[in-house]
C-alpha cells in the first residue's frame, strides 16, 4: 500500500470515505413556499452583516452569549431547531461543554455543514475542519471567525501538526470540536472514529466530551435532509435546507470519557458514546456488513505515530 504527498493532488489508499451519496438524502414534501424561503435568505444575510458589528461591540464576558444566539438564529433561518439532552448527571454546570476558560475536546459524528451551527448553538467552539472550508460561500467567513483548524486528510504528513495545534489550543483554554470520521455520512449510517486526533486529548490529559448528534422530524424520526454527502454541492445543499421545514438538530451530551493512554481505546469508547442508542442502517448504503464498515485500517494511525 502506497501513498503520495504531491502538492495539489495528494491521496492515499486509506483516505476516509463514505458509501453515502445523494441517494441517501430524503426527498419529501415538508417544504416552505417562496415567500418564506425569501424571508429566510434575507434573515441569513442580515445575520452575516450584523454579526461582526455585534461581536466587536459587546464586552468580552458577553461574547459567548452573542455568538450562541447568532448560531441559533442562523439555524432558525435554515428551518432547524435545536434540542439538547444532557446525559452527564445532575452535577454538571448547565447545558454547555465546559466552564468558561476551561479547555475541552469535543467529538461528534459528521452529517453536514449544519453540524457546525448546531454544535456552536450549545456553546461557542472552534472546529477542526476541511482545509478548503474557508473558501465556501457564506460559511467561509464564519469559519475564519471561528478560527477553524484546517486539516487536509489527503496529506498524512500534516496530521501530527494538526494534533499539536489541537493540543496547544486546548491547553490555552479553548473548546475544540473534531469530526474523527474524517468525512460526512448521511445520519442513518456512520463510519468509525479514527484514533489519530484523540492523541491531543491524551497529550494534554483532557477528558473528551462525546456528542450524539442526529437530525429528526418533529415526530422523532430520523431525517437525512441536512446531510452533505456524495456529489452534493454546497449550493444544492443550502437550497434544499432552506426549502425544508420541521427539522430538529438533537444534541445529546454523553458522559465524559477520560483520556487514558491509548488513543485507539479512547476512540472506541467515544464511538460507542457518539452512537448512543441509534440503530445503524447500512442496508441502503452499498455496505454489505456493518462490522466491515466500522473497521478502521491500522496503517494511518501507525504512520502518524512514527512521524509525530
Amino acid at each position: 500500500m502506497t501513498w503520495q504527498d504531491a502538492a495539489g493532488d495528494s491521496t492515499h489508499a486509506w483516505m476516509p470515505s463514505s458509501p453515502c451519496g445523494t441517494k441517501c438524502v430524503d426527498r419529501d414534501n415538508m417544504t416552505v413556499g417562496n415567500v418564506a424561503m425569501a424571508t429566510r435568505v434575507v434573515g441569513i444575510a442580515g445575520l452575516f452583516l450584523t454579526f461582526p458589528i455585534a461581536n466587536a461591540a459587546v464586552p468580552r464576558v458577553w461574547k459567548d452569549e452573542v455568538q450562541q444566539r447568532y448560531a441559533r438564529a442562523l439555524l432558525r433561518c435554515c428551518g432547524i431547531d435545536v434540542k439538547v439532552i444532557d446525559n452527564r448527571g445532575d452535577t454538571w454546570p448547565g447545558l454547555r461543554y465546559a466552564s468558561p476558560g476551561d479547555g475541552a475536546f469535543i467529538v461528534s459524528g459528521h452529517v453536514g455543514w449544519t453540524d457546525i451551527l448546531a454544535i456552536a448553538a450549545v456553546q461557542p467552539v472552534s472546529f477542526v475542519a476541511r482545509a478548503d472550508m474557508t473558501e465556501w460561500p457564506l460559511l467561509g467567513q464564519l469559519a475564519k471567525r471561528m478560527r477553524v483548524i484546517p486539516i487536509d486528510r489527503a496529506k498524512l504528513k500534516a496530521l501530527p501538526g494538526v494534533v499539536r495545534q489541537i493540543a496547544d489550543r486546548i491547553s490555552a483554554g479553548e473548546r475544540i470540536v473534531a469530526f474523527p470520521e474524517g468525512t460526512t455520512w448521511c445520519g442513518r449510517a456512520y463510519g468509525s472514529l479514527r484514533p489519530a486526533l484523540f492523541q491531543a486529548a491524551i497529550d494534554t490529559a483532557t477528558p473528551v466530551q462525546p456528542i450524539a448528534l442526529t437530525y429528526r422530524r418533529a415526530n422523532g424520526t430520523l431525517t437525512t435532509l441536512s446531510s452533505f454527502v456524495g456529489d452534493d454541492s454546497m449550493v444544492d445543499s443550502l437550497l434544499r435546507i432552506l426549502r425544508s421545514d420541521g427539522i430538529v438538530a438533537e444534541i445529546v451530551l454523553q458522559p465524559i470519557e477520560q483520556p487514558g493512554t491509548d488513543r485507539r481505546d479512547l476512540a472506541a469508547r467515544c464511538e460507542r458514546a457518539v452512537r448512543g442508542e441509534m440503530e445503524l442502517d447500512f442496508a441502503d448504503h452499498g455496505v454489505l456488513d456493518s462490522a466491515e464498515a466500522r473497521n478502521t485500517p491500522k496503517q494511518p494511525d501507525e504512520l502518524v505515530a512514527r512521524i509525530a
